[in-house]
């Protein structure tokens, strides 16, 4: 079943119980036939939400953010895809694994396999360990005061901190602003430091638009640049 076909899905309901025996039972029905349509009906209504919610879960219990699509949803849709077309007509019941171990094993380990490929992308731009070093570090240059841009940033972050619902007035505004502020704060621990993944991060946890998460940002971005321009008016080098 194509990607295509499945991105014209609803999104599935919210579902606690997702992956139960009776999935594992549709599976077995859905391999035993060979009618293209009872097969698309067994899909949609018994196999697509429980593969859904397995993807969804794996991704985010294991925080595989490193990615090509510009959307969880879109990951969630290739993992689907790469089920059907090449690892659901292979489950056997017979062989004693259940269905949700087995599919679930399968897709952490294509998981794994796509994100090493694309966090070697990443570490081609530069991980956060890479810069910090320069990052942190203050030079004296004759008399002139020095300050570090750390310093900067974390007297930005608190600045802001005080003044979300000066800078935003909507409540989504104000909830995407502090998930990007703690990401600054964090910064130290952060363990993705490419700006995709970083901004599918934030609408992951926060369940914004992207409009939002951009005009969000570009305020922000405003408030950093008047905070540093405040240091260079009064005669301070940043380093």
């Amino acid at each position: 079943m194509p990607s295509v076909f499945l991105k014209t899905m609803a999104k599935p309901v919210k579902n606690s119980n997702y992956f139960t025996q009776e999935t594992e039972d549709a599976i077995v029905r859905y391999n035993a036939s060979s009618d293209p349509v009872y097969r698309d009906q067994i899909f949609s209504k018994e196999i697509y939400y429980p593969l859904y919610k397995l993807s969804e879960n794996i991704i985010h219990t294991f925080k595989f953010y490193y990615t090509d699509v510009d959307d969880i949803e879109d990951l969630k849709l290739e993992v689907i895809s790469m089920l059907v077309e090449e690892k659901l007509h292979r489950f056997d019941p017979t062989l004693g694994a259940k269905a949700y171990s087995y599919f679930g094993t399968i897709i952490k380990r294509w998981l794994i396999n796509y994100n090493s490929r694309n966090y070697k992308k990443v570490k081609q731009i530069g991980s956060f360990e890479e810069v910090k070093e320069s990052y942190e570090t203050e030079v004296e240059v004759g008399d002139i005061p020095t300050i570090k841009l750390s310093t900067i940033v974390d007297e930005f972050v608190e600045e802001s901190y005080s003044n979300l619902d000066t800078y935003f007035f909507k409540e989504i505004e104000q909830k995407v602003a502090d998930a990007i502020l703690t990401l600054f704060k964090t910064r130290l621990d952060l363990e993705i430091f490419k700006k995709k993944a970083l901004y599918i991060y934030i609408r992951e946890i926060t369940d914004c638009e992207t409009p939002t998460l951009t005009k969000v940002i570009s305020k922000l971005k405003d408030e950093f640049y008047r905070k540093s321009k405040t240091y260079i008016n009064n005669g301070f080098i940043i380093k």
